[in-house]
């Protein structure tokens, strides 16, 4: 017999489950799930993400937001161990890194293995909470056929979803934003089609007026948190991003 994918329950039934809480990574920001991270290039959205990773394996703050501590992988697919090491000095400023911090300079694409490494790391490393893949290019696969932009952009993140609720992480993937500027909505920037932020569970987009502005304006989405845009300053000396407020207050 043919096996069926619709099982249907009644709303009775749904409310009488218990079912585990969403968990975060970074309370009211991060929840599990996939989540976008989109900026220009050279904006400092690997600053940004390093610094979340370090902060979230050793139970620090980020951006003023408390942490859930857990282990971490970040994916620094476009960077060498020589480049993450000085970053580290610099964010860390003398303190030893956090046990739970793990990373990667290559890594397989979603169609050639990702998927198969990604899970026998969490076998080795249960505690992992976090995963950062920076950049999603990086491990983007060919397309299938004729299949159109938006469906392989929905596929992907599809797929990239599915391996997240299913080992209840939260993965969060590093992308570019489209050099044509939008005024009224910066989800608009987001590179590629709309398959992407409707495939993610939050979005996030790190924006700025004009590149050499010390200020920036990070706007978050998703299905689990309250939508917010807040001002950022990046802080050369200790090269850690700081909040400093809601946008409208500011």
């Amino acid at each position: 017999m043919e096996e069926r994918n619709l099982q249907a329950i009644d709303g009775a039934t749904l409310m009488g489950l218990y079912l585990e809480p969403t968990r975060f990574c970074v309370d009211t920001l991060l929840p599990q799930g996939v989540c976008f991270l989109g900026g220009a290039s050279k904006i400092g959205k690997s600053w940004m993400v390093l610094a979340l990773c370090l902060a979230v394996a050793s139970g620090g703050r980020f951006l003023g937001y408390t942490t859930n501590q857990c282990g971490c992988l970040y994916l620094a697919l476009e960077d060498s161990q020589r480049r993450l090491k000085t970053r580290m000095d610099k964010l860390l400023a003398g303190k030893a890194a956090p046990a739970g911090f793990h990373f990667a300079t290559m890594a397989d694409t979603i169609d050639n293995g990702l998927f198969d490494e990604l899970a026998d790391f969490l076998k080795v490393h249960p505690d992992t909470g976090l995963i950062v893949v920076d950049t999603l290019q990086r491990v983007r696969g060919a397309a299938h056929g004729r299949e159109g932009a938006y469906a392989a952009d929905y596929r992907e993140v599809g797929a990239l979803k599915a391996f997240a609720d299913s080992h209840n992480v939260a993965l969060l993937l590093v992308h570019h934003l489209r050099k044509m500027k939008d005024d009224g909505d910066p989800f608009n920037m987001i590179s590629g089609t709309n398959g992407i932020m409707g495939a993610a569970d939050t979005t996030m987009v790190l924006t700025k007026e004009k590149r050499g502005d010390s200020n920036a304006t990070l706007s978050v989405v998703g299905r689990d948190i309250e939508s917010n845009d807040t001002v950022l300053q990046f802080n050369k000396e200790t090269c850690h991003w700081e909040n400093l407020g809601d946008a409208d207050w500011f």
